[in-house]
């Protein structure tokens, strides 16, 4: 089922799909369809809802609009009760991790458990302010027009190897409207407020979170962060299949991974 729910600010485009206890999926700026793979493995148990954040591809913001994380979780917490099947376990990837993080500190009554993969915290890490002034240059640069150059330094601020061919192929020349404007968004809106947000550790303690990282993202930038924050949690974190996005690269693993973690949480599949 696909369908919109307004909310403060913005309209938000979201899926549901499957029957059983409430797993959603969201990432930022990842939309809805970077989780359909995963969605669609885990519908046979759970019903999973997946959604396009505020500003991103069908879900609107109003003119003056903003996209903090308390904001995304606000609007999580929405879309929960809208359909009506919580407590749900929120598996959050990147700045969805940081959404899924606000909402366990902010509104722990619609959730079970959050699983946070990969959030990117920089404050966390030693290098935290010079990280954050990196990304302020890149960002800068990407609104100024210089694309290809600030996905350059995006890659190399969180030690992901891209070739500077890959990274021309992917980014240079023209590109399809809607994805330049979400990365417009990402650049403009939604990257800065994501990368300073600091958690609150004392309130995180007291929900029930999963800190993963993906087996191939040792030594980057968002394998530091998310260790930093498992220890700040005194909790171990959990390796998922591939890297910061293995989720969408090898689906049917991760979708085992989720599966056990989810019983190791205490939300077993529907009958």
């Amino acid at each position: 089922m696909n369908n919109t729910l307004k909310v403060p600010e913005a309209e938000l485009y979201y899926e549901v799909r499957g029957s059983g206890p409430l797993l959603v999926l969201v990432g930022a700026p990842m939309n809805a369809d970077s989780f359909a793979p995963l969605a669609d493995l885990m519908a046979d148990s759970y019903t999973v809802l997946t959604l396009d954040p505020r500003g991103v591809s069908r879900s609107t913001l109003n003119p003056g609009g903003t996209s903090r994380p308390d904001q995304r979780a606000d609007d999580l917490a929405r879309l929960i009760r809208h359909v009506d099947a919580g407590p749900a376990v929120v598996l959050g990837s990147s700045g969805g991790a940081v959404s899924a993080l606000a909402l366990a500190q902010d509104r722990p009554d619609v959730v079970h458990a959050v699983i946070a993969h990969e959030p990117p915290l920089d404050r966390l890490v030693p290098d935290g302010d010079e990280l954050l002034a990196k990304s302020e240059k890149l960002m800068a640069d990407w609104l100024a027009g210089d694309r290809v150059g600030a996905w350059r330094q995006f890659f190399e601020l969180g030690n992901l190897q891209l070739p500077d061919e890959v990274v021309e192929m992917m980014f240079g020349g023209e590109q399809d409207p809607q994805v330049l404007a979400d990365h417009r968004f990402w650049f403009d809106h939604e990257m800065r407020e994501t990368i300073t947000w600091l958690p609150d550790l004392a309130k995180l303690r007291q929900a029930k979170v999963v800190i993963g990282i993906g087996e191939d993202s040792t030594g980057q930038l968002c394998d530091r962060t998310s260790t930093a924050l498992a220890d700040g949690l005194g909790i171990t974190p959990v390796r998922f299949p591939g890297d910061h996005t293995g989720f969408v690269g090898r689906p049917d693993a991760f979708a085992k991974a989720l599966r056990a973690e989810l019983i190791e949480v205490g939300f077993p599949p529907g009958s």
